[in-house]
């Protein structure tokens, strides 16, 4: 009872603000195709006040572009992701979404305009369908071209009871690929301007890679996307690279640019492909 009266005394440090502004492109979830501009404005970040995670970052992802992180372990990666989200807030600068500070927006219309794919994607006890709305009205038509159009239809009705078939929590009667395909169609029923994907096709076997790479293809089309991946050869096709270091922006280019370049993103290259052989 202690532990949890606890988290229930907790003080919530992430509010909406008084007078909330609305996003100039913001349309309804499920009619909006405009992708959004993301833009960090000299963003420092630290967990704790005296240790950045991030140090004066500063760019611009334009509307459809396509942009992979990159960096060693601990460079700042999925903290960014986060301040995106607005699961924390800067400690210096803004971050703008189609030239808005996104702490002048409401968190839910934020969130509403991304969808966030993670390594490991979580499945409640409950039906297929259920896990694809999470509660939201979405009719079962919408739910089948979501999975039609994430490669995951086909799986699902083979399921004994397809889109009614009862998942175990944490999905543990599907496999990690099967389970990463239900997370590419909640994604896409919710037809979001802006895809974040968080290590989205790490430990998966080759064909289900293939799969979900050709669903990838078809929901990165009109949308501005955030990758970040830790296997360089997944991101060769990306519009632009930003290799981070100790929470600096170190490089950024097509991957043709930055091998030529002979910097930190080559050495992590050149390092992977003699793993590999």
């Amino acid at each position: 009872m202690e532990r949890v009266s606890d988290i229930l005394n907790e003080p919530i440090e992430i509010r909406d603000p008084v007078k909330p502004h609305a996003l100039r492109s913001a349309q309804p979830a499920i009619d909006s195709s405009v992708p959004g501009e993301i833009q960090f404005d000299q963003v420092w970040f630290g967990y704790k006040s005296d240790e950045f995670v991030l140090r004066d970052l500063n760019f611009t992802i334009r509307p459809g572009e396509k942009v992979a992180l990159v960096g060693p372990t601990g460079a700042g990666k999925s903290s960014i992701i986060r301040l995106l989200c607005r699961l924390y807030d800067v400690t210096q600068g803004r971050i703008l979404l189609d030239g808005e500070d996104i702490r002048d927006l409401p968190q839910a219309e934020l969130r509403r305009r991304m969808a966030v794919i993670l390594q490991d994607g979580f499945l409640f006890a409950g039906d297929v369908k259920s896990n694809i709305t999470l509660g939201e009205s979405y009719s079962i038509d919408q739910v089948q071209r979501a999975a039609e159009q994430t490669n995951v239809a086909k799986f699902i009705e083979q399921l004994p009871q397809g889109y009614n078939t009862q998942l175990r929590q944490r999905g543990t009667n599907l496999s990690g690929g099967q389970k990463q395909l239900l997370a590419f169609a909640r994604a896409a029923i919710r037809n979001p301007p802006i895809l974040v994907l968080d290590e989205a096709t790490a430990n998966l076997d080759v064909g289900t890679e293939a799969m979900i790479q050709e669903a990838l293809e078809r929901l990165l089309e009109g949308r501005t996307a955030i990758i970040i991946a830790h296997r360089l050869s997944t991101i060769r096709n990306v519009d632009r690279i930003l290799v981070l270091k100790q929470g600096q922006l170190v490089e950024s280019g097509s991957h043709e640019e930055l091998v030529e370049q002979g910097g930190l993103y080559a050495s992590l290259y050149r390092l992977q492909m003699l793993e590999s052989e």
